[in-house]
């Protein structure tokens, strides 16, 4: 696709094709995108809400308004897919999973899996939360430095494992400890916006590439390994256990292939979304002794020195407005990508079929038009009259519609839950004023976030 500054459409009458910046034969956008991914989506500002481009030989639009975001996620799904050009990319590890598939196969595969995230289920989910969060906080020392984000992925692995698996990961014989933390370093390697890597095929004999396939290898074989010492048991309540015994209308159950790329889905997704959460709630407490004390005044309040429960969070307010107000300014899942099934019309402009549509939460969430101040970090900001006021879909951490992320639930719980049972033992001092973050499968820092650890 060209910009409407440099082709006409077909028809003179048909409305344009969206503007966008210079596009240089043989390259497109490229170089620019690149050369530096947070200045590239910057720039696209210029041009408007319906803005389009092309990156490694593909076209794509990119959508900086919620009345467009709610049209393709919701109003009128049905005219836009996955894009094709996530799907390559994802082929090798995620497969046809939740993440990645479509039509009646995404249905089917959806319904099957969605008792395992029933409000009363993830309930049940929480004594694992709380649980290991506390133990994580009490085996820090008054004093001991950390690394932030190293830590909350140990953590969330250890959670996502024993709830939705029935697994342990510190056990010794625990190969799917390893296969994750492997797989999601390879990943987000793979998967960085400013490398050239993210738009080789992984078949490349690249050094990147080659870990990637490595990682890939032994996820699988662990992968494999859990399936197998699982399948003769009777049902159970944990999310592995309900994809094993899980049936269709017609009594079919799920392929070993499809059984593979669900848990790989969730093993990655869910592990290291939610530590990025919580490692960017607890940097921006740091940051910030006002909110930090607010937040002590309502944990002692409300807890009073128990630990949290499922029922204690509609009481713990503030707790929320961090929560929700941390994932506004550094969303993990920081893009939605879609793709056009047809020709659409949005803004006023005509996308043509086949074009790949980005909706990035980082910049609409981060727009002054929907958000006084947007750069600051204010819970306080998430009143009622605020919220009211707010459009729909200027704020969707967690994308929206049909497709909209199955693991909400558990993610919300566990982000809020395990925030609470940390910050009532432990406060963390920093010396990292800004973070330096990166475009990969998630939106994470580059470098590692060091935080000194201060008993309550």
């Amino acid at each position: 696709m060209t910009t409407s500054e440099t082709a006409p459409t077909e028809r003179s009458d048909d409305p344009p094709l969206p503007p966008g910046p210079t596009s240089y034969p043989g390259v497109g956008n490229t170089i620019g995108f690149l050369r530096d991914p947070f200045a590239f989506y910057d720039g696209l500002r210029e041009y408007g809400d319906v803005v389009s481009y092309s990156v490694a030989g593909e076209d794509f639009c990119t959508l900086l308004h919620p009345e467009h975001v709610e049209r393709v996620l919701v109003t009128e799904e049905s005219k836009f897919g996955k894009s094709e050009f996530i799907r390559e990319a994802g082929e090798k590890f995620i497969g046809n999973g939740l993440f990645a598939s479509e039509g009646e196969f995404w249905r089917r595969q959806r319904t099957m899996m969605q008792p395992a995230f029933y409000r009363e289920r993830i309930g049940t989910y929480a004594e694992p939360m709380v649980a290991f969060a506390a133990e994580t906080a009490d085996s820090w020392d008054d004093g001991e430095a950390i690394r932030l984000q190293q830590v909350m992925k140990r953590l969330t692995l250890r959670i996502l494992a024993t709830a939705l698996f029935d697994h342990d990961v510190r056990g010794a014989d625990s190969s799917i400890h390893d296969a994750a933390r492997g797989i999601a370093r390879a990943i987000n390697e793979k998967s960085d916006a400013g490398s050239v890597d993210s738009l080789l095929p992984d078949w490349v004999p690249t050094a990147t590439n080659r870990r990637y396939r490595r990682a890939i290898t032994r996820f699988d074989e662990a992968v494999e390994r859990l399936i197998d010492e699982r399948r003769d048991e009777p049902p159970g309540d944990d999310f592995l256990s309900i994809l094993l015994h899980a049936t269709d209308d017609r009594g079919e159950g799920m392929s070993d292939e499809a059984l593979r790329d669900e848990l790989a889905t969730f093993l990655f997704a869910g592990h290291e979304t939610t530590a990025l959460a919580l490692t960017y709630c607890l940097y921006l407490l740091s940051n910030h002794p006002r909110v930090r004390r607010k937040l002590n005044d309502e944990l002692d309040s409300v807890l009073d020195g128990d630990a949290p429960t499922m029922a204690d969070l509609r009481a713990l307010d503030y707790t929320d407005k961090i929560v929700t107000e941390a994932l506004r300014r550094y969303p993990p899942a920081y893009v939605v990508f879609r793709e056009t099934k047809q020709d659409v019309i949005l803004g006023g402009y005509t996308i043509p079929e086949g074009t790949s549509l980005t909706l990035p939460q980082f910049v609409i969430q981060n727009d002054d038009r929907w958000f006084d101040d947007p750069e600051t970090f204010d819970p306080d900001r998430w009143t009622p009259e605020m919220k009211a006021d707010l459009p729909d879909y200027a704020y969707f951490p967690f994308g929206g519609g049909p497709r909209h992320c199955i693991g909400m639930r558990f993610a919300n719980a566990e982000i809020r839950l395990v925030l609470a049972t940390i910050a009532q033992r432990v406060e963390f001092d920093t010396t990292t004023d800004e973070l330096d973050l990166r475009m990969g499968t998630t939106l994470e820092p580059t470098n590692p976030i060091e935080m000194t650890v201060k008993t309550r």
